[in-house]
């Protein structure tokens, strides 16, 4: 009988030597990845009928694999959380736990509650979803999430200034454009549409001013749009440099040190003492 905690360490990211590990987390990859291509596909009309079969055999046999999968780590759950209360329900309550929810529920949903093909459609759309689960062998979205956590007061700054400019430009250009063009700046709330072109600098040119003042007020709102907008690209950036920086410290000092003699070496994966 398979033990538990051997279930766990398969199901974990593989470490050094563990080949069935290994193996189990490249084929999960690879049937995330053949499931993106594969929404990306269906979304052509007037495909083959033996293109259109096999992707639905091969939407059942990995919705199959990703229930499997739940229900194991579920199942495995107290090797996750050994030292806290209620494991299962930490891990249904955890991101990767509601990420893998989400990449199969679509599919049981209409089985259990009648839905609209409208919506059904909708929630197919949830199947891209599936791409999250590489975080588990990937730690970009956390290290996205460290990131905004650490710099969440300057990017909270910058969001509300580009907030009271957006309001500000889309104000005055009411004001300005609305006697010369009451169907392109009919309110406030319409005009936000223009703002938010003109500050991103994108100008899709769909509503623009035609009056001398608003065209020198626009030139002026697009020239501040640039620094504006390049404030939070630059936070993110620093604060990605600091946590790469700050992840690139941590592996340095757990390598063990072998250079004075008698210096103890430890693993890096267990943190044991190697003899």
């Amino acid at each position: 009988m398979i033990r538990r905690k051997r279930v766990f360490e398969i199901l974990e990211r593989g470490m050094p030597g563990d080949t069935l590990s290994i193996v189990v987390d490249y084929g999960i990859i690879l049937i995330i990845v053949l499931n993106i291509v594969a929404v990306i596909i269906s979304s052509f009309n007037d495909l083959p009928v033996l293109l259109t079969r096999g992707l639905s055999i091969f939407e059942y046999l990995s919705i199959g694999i990703f229930t499997l999968e739940y229900g194991l780590r579920l199942w495995t759950a107290p090797y996750k959380y050994p030292s806290r209360r209620f494991p299962y329900l930490r891990y249904i309550l955890s991101f990767m736990a509601l990420i893998d929810l989400c990449a199969i529920l679509p599919f049981y949903l209409p089985f259990i509650v009648g839905v609209d093909l409208r919506v059904l459609r909708i929630l197919r759309l949830f199947r891209l979803l599936r791409i999250l689960k590489l975080n588990r062998y990937n730690n970009a979205v956390e290290l996205i999430a460290q990131v905004f956590k650490g710099e969440k007061e300057k990017i909270l700054t910058t969001v509300f200034m580009t907030g009271v400019m957006l309001l500000l430009a889309a104000s005055v250009m009411y004001y300005v454009e609305n006697a010369a063009q009451p169907d392109k700046f009919p309110n406030i709330i319409a005009t936000l549409w223009w703002a938010v072109a003109t500050l991103t600098t994108v100008g899709y040119g769909d509503v623009y001013p035609i009056t001398h003042i608003g065209k020198v007020l626009s030139g002026l709102i697009a020239i501040l749009g640039i620094g504006l907008v390049a404030l939070p690209a630059g936070i993110i950036s620093s604060g990605f440099i600091k946590a790469i920086s700050k992840e690139e410290q941590a592996r340095q000092e757990a390598v063990p040190k072998t250079s004075s003699p008698g210096a103890k070496q430890v693993c890096p994966h267990c943190g044991k003492e190697i003899e």
